[in-house]
């Protein structure tokens, strides 16, 4: 069964909280493939890795039904520096 973008958005919003978050179905529609970008203070003191279990922890289920999960993790001051960065560029 297909996953859709609100049910990743409920989850993710349920287990911390989201200061910016985008999820984009890379497969066309068909509810097999995403990408989600989150950025949260709960991301605060955490490298990389243990960002990315986090998310994996809390859409264990979703992800076991996907093909593809990509995802993008930040706190909010690595947000608002990448924002000014590009708004220099």
């Amino acid at each position: 069964m297909p996953i859709s973008a609100a049910t990743l958005e409920t989850a993710i919003r349920a287990a911390m909280p989201v200061t910016h978050l985008e999820i984009e179905d890379t497969s066309n529609g068909c509810g097999e493939n995403y990408a989600v970008f989150v950025v949260s203070e709960a991301f605060e003191g955490k490298n990389t890795l243990a960002r990315h279990r986090f998310i994996n922890a809390v859409l264990k289920s979703e992800i076991a039904q996907m093909h593809a999960f990509s995802q993008r993790t930040l706190t909010p001051t690595q947000y608002h520096a990448q924002l000014a960065k590009e708004a220099t560029s």
